[in-house]
């Protein structure tokens, strides 16, 4: 029964989507909410907006090419672009924050961990631009974040937990919100039905570490996972981070 009330929050329109009150997702090719290239999955990775009261959060920012969108999902729900205030990066990939250099040229201060800001500074092979035949526009992050802080950004707490594996940048964000834990955990655990793990393409993958990371995440109570694409886990997330770590030991030891 809470699984069905819970799930009677979620609200779409045209491929906008009301995740809990004050939490949207408006970005996400898997998902249908963008699109890029015709053919192309993967493209763009979710992106989520939280309303603080106080201006808006994003959660990663897309490839930069469908913007566009992106903001007009925004503006179905009364969200004004011009509101955002900082973009929280997930990690490096071109999915995921190939817009950033679009939002900071608008005034949006970036977040992140140091592996993502050197990564996005540089706009190096670690972004993953080849893997989308474009060309990755480096950009400054203004506020690094560690392992283990504990940020207030907009009266909203949120802490950081560095997941590397998938990317040494990975990192996921948990904060409270109605009653409820919530993870942004980026591309640390697959969708259900698409894999396991993130993509394994990487320039910096490393599945010793990746363990690491799963044995760390899956220690972890949420009750709702924001993944960095397709379907959001809304009934105890730990349970698929756990499958996630099994399936990684039996496949990589």
């Amino acid at each position: 029964m809470a699984l069905i009330n819970l799930a009677s929050h979620i609200i779409g329109c045209k491929g906008r989507m009301q995740i809990l009150k004050g939490i949207y997702q408006v970005g996400g090719d898997l998902n249908g909410l963008t699109f890029d290239e015709p053919g192309a999955m993967w493209n763009d990775a979710n992106s989520y907006v939280v309303d603080t009261g106080q201006g808006l959060l994003m959660f990663d920012c897309g490839c930069g090419d469908t913007m566009d969108q992106i903001f007009r999902n925004m503006e179905y729900w009364n969200l004004s672009p011009d509101d955002i205030q900082y973009c929280i990066l997930t990690h490096p990939h071109y999915d995921h924050a190939g817009g950033a250099h679009i939002l900071k040229n608008q005034g949006v201060r970036l977040v992140a961990i140091g592996e993502t800001a050197d990564a996005v500074s540089r706009g190096d092979e670690r972004c993953c631009g080849y893997l989308y035949h474009k060309k990755f526009t480096p950009v400054e992050v203004g506020r690094i974040v560690e392992d283990g802080e504990r940020i207030s950004l907009l009266g909203l707490e949120m802490k950081v937990m560095h997941l590397p594996g998938h990317s040494m940048g990975c990192t996921a964000f948990l904060f409270d919100w109605e009653g409820r834990r919530i993870v942004v955990s980026g591309d640390v655990i697959g969708t259900m039905g698409i894999g396991d793990f993130g993509w394994d393409g990487s320039i910096d993958f490393d599945k010793n570490i990746y363990i690491e990371s799963l044995r760390k995440f899956a220690r972890v109570d949420t009750d709702i996972m924001l993944p960095g694409h397709g379907m959001i886990y809304f009934h105890q997330p730990r349970r698929r981070v756990e499958e996630v770590l099994n399936s990684a030991l039996m496949q990589w030891r």
